[in-house]
């Protein structure tokens, strides 16, 4: 597994389905339809989502980090 931190490529709106598929070993496009499908659920999953967008460093930060 990978460090949880957001792409600079393949994004499409903020990178985080980008990076969770990174981060767990699956296509984007599969953990997009994940979360799409889940919108249709009741839940937070539009919040986590932002919060997850906020707090996730992005790749260029996370280098400069370390």
């Amino acid at each position: 597994m990978t460090a949880l931190v957001r792409p600079r490529n393949g994004r499409v709106i903020g990178g985080v389905c980008a990076a969770l598929a990174r981060r767990f070993g699956t296509s984007a496009t599969t953990m997009r339809v994940i979360f799409v499908l889940s919108c249709l659920l009741p839940g937070p999953q539009f919040l986590l989502y932002l919060a997850l967008w906020v707090f996730l460093p992005s790749e260029e930060t996370a280098k400069t980090a370390w």
